[in-house]
């Protein structure tokens, strides 16, 4: 048995990495992913390292699985065979540009004449309308533009530090696949399609839920704070003799507050009225974390971890990536795989994060070449024959 979304066919015309990932959650998940791209260059992360044999790594992480179809979808010839395409899927995603698809004269009102149960999935920056919506943006721009890069720093006064994850991408990805699952679950009630739109920019307002209800209601600006937490304390990482110690004892009515101070040896701490609760210890913070760093500065960061789960006290190590692909629970999940290449060898990736007890999914299929699959795509879904597909691609439809 396949995945949970096996027999559902997707259109994907994204490119770089907000599409791209939305859709390579789709094909996690068990959809035929087509992967449409334009002759002869293809999707810009094709050209994106590092290059590891030929293949660009980048490109491998948000495309393994998918089939290539070339397309010049500016030719007439090309729009016929798109619309055809259409009446043979059940999801289109794009992340052009908003009016790019209009131009073409490929918008929803026209695809849903052809199949009206086609859910389309629109990605962009801003959205499909709003002031900002023609304005192209890319991850940081949206991270920037959406208030995060205010306040993810090391403190005040310091200047702005990007996440080292595309957060902004990934964030509308994650949000851009959550709709298409909404929009198949409401096509089986209602037999039709829609159209779904999805914003960079509003999805970083999404996921900052906090740092906005914070200001909404209290005025207070969000401020950089480091690895620490705005109004829990303490919740951060903290040095220790080898490295770093991420913690965050539990407060409120099972407070462990006592608890850890009894395992850093600052027992005068527990009384001490300006520490009582964690809303308290935020306000206090500038007289707090000095001591809490003198203490766990002693022991490393092993011996804390031992400490601490003896206690219960929620910890981990601040892991680097190679300490955590070497990490037991990272193995026991079986969370990075091998994918053998027919031309380019073994390559390891990550594997999707999904574990269904009846619909298994896996990271599964190479990233495919610009093409590979267009024959097979137009063969088995339109049924064209050989040398209709060659006539095509002597016209520079595909």
């Amino acid at each position: 048995m396949g995945g949970p979304l096996h027999g559902i066919k997707v259109l994907d015309l994204t490119q770089a990495l907000f599409g791209p990932y939305c859709t390579m959650l789709l094909k996690d998940l068990g959809a035929e992913v087509i992967k449409v791209e334009r002759p002869p260059g293809g999707d810009m992360a094709r050209g994106n390292g590092p290059f590891v044999r030929g293949m660009s790594t980048y490109f491998l992480s948000l495309n393994r699985g998918k089939k290539s179809l070339t397309l010049n979808m500016e030719s007439q010839a090309g729009k016929e065979l798109l619309l055809s395409l259409i009446r043979k899927v059940d999801i289109l995603v794009e992340n052009f540009k908003p009016g790019t698809m209009e131009k073409l004269g490929l918008s929803y009102a026209v695809l849903k004449q052809h199949n009206p149960r086609i859910i389309y999935v629109a990605g962009s920056g801003f959205g499909q309308y709003g002031p900002y919506a023609p304005k192209p943006a890319f991850d940081i721009i949206v991270q920037a533009m959406g208030g995060i890069l205010s306040y993810t720093g090391e403190g005040p006064g310091r200047p702005p530090v990007r996440p080292g994850a595309s957060y902004g991408d990934i964030a509308a990805a994650v949000f851009l696949c959550i709709g298409t699952l909404a929009a198949l679950h409401e096509r089986d009630v209602s037999g039709e399609g829609q159209f779904i739109d999805v914003s960079m920019l509003d999805s970083q307002v999404t996921v900052q839920e906090n740092a906005f209800v914070r200001y909404l209601n209290t005025g207070t600006i969000p401020q950089p704070l480091g690895t620490r937490h705005p109004v829990v304390s303490p919740f951060a990482a903290f040095p220790t003799r080898d490295g770093y110690v991420a913690l965050a004892p539990r407060g409120g009515a099972n407070d462990q507050w006592p608890l850890f101070c009894s395992a850093i040896n600052r027992l005068e701490l527990i009384d001490d009225p300006r520490f009582q609760n964690g809303w308290l210890r935020t306000q206090h913070w500038d007289v707090l974390e000095p001591v809490i760093n003198e203490a766990l500065k002693t022991r490393t960061t092993a011996e804390w971890i031992k400490d601490f789960e003896g206690l219960r006290i929620p910890c981990g190590p601040v892991n680097r990536v190679d300490q955590v692909v070497d990490d037991p629970q990272i193995k026991a999940r079986e969370m990075i795989v091998d994918l053998e290449h027919p031309k380019y060898g073994k390559f390891k990736v990550v594997n999707t994060p999904f574990k269904f007890s009846k619909t298994p999914t896996k990271a599964a299929g190479f990233a495919p070449e610009l093409g590979e699959h267009t024959a097979e795509v137009l063969r088995d879904l339109l049924g064209l024959s050989a040398d209709e597909v060659e006539a095509m691609k002597k016209k520079g439809t595909i």
